[in-house]
């Protein structure tokens, strides 16, 4: 599993991903952390396959008990099917998840973890002094889904929102956007069933100060390709198997 370290000022984001040793058929995620000087957050810790090299990768950054808080950007198995394993690892630890998830969410395992509902209109996570912003993101693709904004590190984690469907030796950052396209056209048209639901989340983030937007798929985008993203998932006709 690569690291890259994706912003690094009075805290700390560590990006996760490019598993090589994952199963053929797992599709490959992205995960991250926001590290503060006495606490990290996981994002979207993944599935029960990656329990044990995610925690290993961590230990290199955090001792365990530093480990507090996770945040499910919904309930798909790629996000929080090992739940039941980081609950035994962080018995004292917080999950930030969607309130309407959280009787789906439990299968996983949810026994000592405190399961802290995110209501449909977002919140905000307080790290030591950092504050993290939970946007809502509803339909995209889940019916209660949340995206993850630092306004100081200007960084969006966009859950599913900009995924593409790579190999595992793929860049960590989008390099040619046009060519780029064609990796993430058929995945949003088939996954994101709403225009409507769509233009609110643009509109959303817009006017947030974006400078690297992170999927839980595929490659980051940064500058000017987070507009260019922006723009072209515009004018995509989403939820074509309708």
């Amino acid at each position: 599993m690569k690291m890259n370290k994706i912003y690094d000022g009075s805290h700390q984001w560590i990006m996760f991903g490019r598993d090589t040793n994952k199963p053929e058929k797992i599709i490959d995620t992205n995960q991250y952390i926001v590290k503060t000087a006495k606490r990290c957050l996981l994002i979207d810790p993944g599935g029960v396959e990656l329990f044990a090299p995610m925690l290993a990768a961590i230990l290199h950054h955090a001792p365990v008990e530093n480990i507090t808080d996770l945040f499910a950007s919904h309930q798909d198995p790629d996000v929080i099917s090992s739940l039941g394993l980081w609950d035994q690892a962080l018995p004292n630890a917080k999950l930030h998840a969607a309130q309407i998830w959280e009787g789906f969410i439990r299968h996983f395992g949810c026994e000592s973890i405190e399961y802290v509902a995110i209501p449909d209109n977002g919140g905000t996570i307080q790290l030591d002094n950092v504050e993290l912003q939970i946007i809502p993101a509803h339909y995209m693709h889940a019916a209660a889904n949340f995206n993850l904004y630092d306004p100081e590190a200007r960084i969006l984690m966009s859950g599913d929102v900009g995924a593409a469907l790579e190999e595992p030796g793929s860049p960590m950052f989008v390099e040619n956007f046009d060519s780029h396209i064609e990796k993430m056209r058929y995945f949003h048209q088939r996954w994101m069933p709403s225009n409507q639901a769509k233009r609110a989340w643009i509109e959303r983030v817009r006017e947030l100060d974006v400078e690297i937007m992170a999927p839980q798929h595929g490659r980051m985008f940064r500058g000017d390709d987070v507009k260019r993203f922006l723009d072209w998932f515009e004018g995509l006709q989403v939820g074509i198997a309708v």
